[in-house]
């Protein structure tokens, strides 16, 4: 009976002690991969961003939605600057925040083309009213 019990206790005691060597190696793998990220800099953001920068001027972006494109063109500006500095925590994040600027430009400028459609849409229905009434009379 004492032989089960010490044999128990020793399975669990290694259990334990493995349990333990797997969180110490995940936390310290953690660490370097984390630190893998600080030091790289975010040079897919930034392409994305310049992307989306691009893509809200093709769009109108300048004439429709000044003030957001100027956030968005200063914010990637910024992050230009920040990845010379090797500040990749601080261009990214303003890479991320231009992106979302441009996005914004990007719809407001597809909203108001929109906009100007519908409206020219139905200046051409009520020409074609005032043309019929025109000739019923």
């Amino acid at each position: 009976m004492e032989l089960k019990t010490m044999k128990t206790s020793t399975a669990k005691t290694t259990f334990n002690h493995l349990r333990g060597l797997k969180l110490a190696a995940l936390a310290i793998g953690s660490t370097f991969i984390l630190a893998g990220c600080a030091g790289n800099p975010p040079s897919e953001q930034y392409a994305v961003t310049q992307s989306a920068v691009n893509s809200a001027v093709t769009a109108g972006g300048t004439e429709f939605a000044a003030v957001e494109m100027k956030a968005a063109q200063d914010k990637l500006k910024q992050a230009e600057l920040a990845m010379h500095d090797k500040k990749y925590d601080e261009a990214k994040r303003l890479a991320e925040q231009a992106e979302w600027d441009a996005r914004v430009a990007e719809r407001k400028a597809q909203a108001a083309k929109a906009e100007r459609a519908v409206q020219d849409a139905q200046k051409g229905v009520q020409e074609l009213r005032q043309e019929g009434m025109r000739s019923v009379q």
